[in-house]
């Protein structure tokens, strides 16, 4: 018999397992001003119910809602080696909210996915701090998401992001390129960098294979090498949304996973006799893609497929309203060049033709 001294032995908690539930009640209280600043009127519901409610704007007469979902890849592996975390989330909704726009909708929501082994209540305020900021500049609502602690999951001090973005088009407005004719002009729109494409090979290059340090300052570039691999991927919501209103945007291409090669052709119509030409020789790539094409003697298709090479976005507009089409997107920020054109074609499906 065990004497009235003795205490049975203590029971395990879900803490004890690595899950630390008053860590996430504390996150959600830390999140609510980023999440208060990315409202929209349409919003019906406060940040910690189990779901979101979103009216319609108010205007839209047939609306259809647009959906899509994206990450940010292995650029979070050198947001883990700086610990700088607070720009992976303007990626992750950058990379939604620009596949979203080109069909001429508008992002009204998002949601997000933060899942690490053991959650850092600072690392993943800093997270969502990005991401409130990249819904301002897309001006969606950040209405919820989900927090995830996985113990023995993910390595110690890293996570994965996931976004999600729901807009809404009207109809009779969708931008789906089937008013493309050939003599239309294709502007694109400056990038910031890599903006989240191609990061393994980026890592591969530069950290594995030329051994350069983060903190170094290449004489190529205006600021660490790291720095400028962590600029966060450019926001063209604003832009293309009031080019789209201008109805000068006839197609839209969000420079993603391919690069120059897969995306552009995107927006063309389904069996169109169509192709669209790309002028190489119309601007110079930012001198990141150089060195890395240089220190991983990476060859030029190798780069355009992978890469944008500097051209985040490329839009189809008439010819006869391209200057009044570029003073439209340049009111909004950005740095615009004529790269190309739209030309018949003797087949369906035709692939870029670049001109160099």
């Amino acid at each position: 018999m065990s004497s009235e001294s003795e205490k049975p032995p203590k029971g395990l908690t879900y803490r004890d397992a690595g899950v630390d539930i008053d860590a996430g009640d504390s996150l959600v209280e830390r999140i609510k001003g980023h999440v208060k600043r990315t409202m929209r009127p349409e919003v019906l519901t406060d940040l910690g119910g189990f779901a979101g409610l979103c009216g319609l704007p108010k205007g839209t007469k047939n609306p259809l809602l647009v959906a899509c979902t994206d990450g940010v890849g292995t650029k979070l592996k050198l947001a883990f080696m700086m610990d700088k975390h607070d720009t992976v989330g303007i990626d992750l909704v950058a990379m939604n909210a620009n596949d979203l726009v080109v069909c001429g909708a508008e992002p009204l929501l998002f949601l997000d996915y933060f899942a690490a082994g053991q959650l850092d209540v600072g690392v993943a305020e800093q997270v969502i701090s990005g991401i409130a900021d990249g819904c301002k500049q897309a001006g969606c609502a950040l209405i919820g998401g989900e927090t995830a602690e996985l113990p023995g999951f993910y390595a110690k001090g890293e996570y994965d992001l996931a976004g999600f973005c729901v807009g809404v088009v009207d109809k009779d407005k969708v931008i789906n390129g089937s008013t493309l004719e050939a003599g239309d002009v294709l502007l694109g729109l400056a990038s910031t960098g890599f903006h989240s494409n191609g990061y393994s090979l980026v890592r591969r290059v530069f950290l594995d294979e030329a051994h350069l340090e983060l903190a170094s300052k290449p004489s190529e570039l205006d600021v660490t090498l790291g720095e400028a691999l962590l600029r966060p991927t450019r926001i063209y919501v604003r832009a293309l949304r009031r080019l789209a209103a201008s109805g000068l945007m006839k197609g839209a291409a969000h420079i993603t996973g391919g690069g120059l090669v897969d995306n552009p052709t995107r927006m063309l119509p389904p069996g169109a006799k169509l192709k669209l030409q790309i002028d190489l020789r119309s601007w110079s790539p930012p001198p990141l893609f150089a060195m890395l094409a240089r220190l991983g003697r990476v060859a030029p298709e190798e780069m355009r497929r992978t890469f944008n090479m500097g051209i985040g976005m490329v839009v189809a507009v008439p010819a006869g309203a391209a200057d009044a089409a570029q003073s439209i997107l340049e009111l909004e920020g950005e740095k615009v060049l004529t790269i190309g054109s739209v030309q018949r074609s003797d087949q369906v499906d035709a692939p870029v033709e670049f001109l160099a």
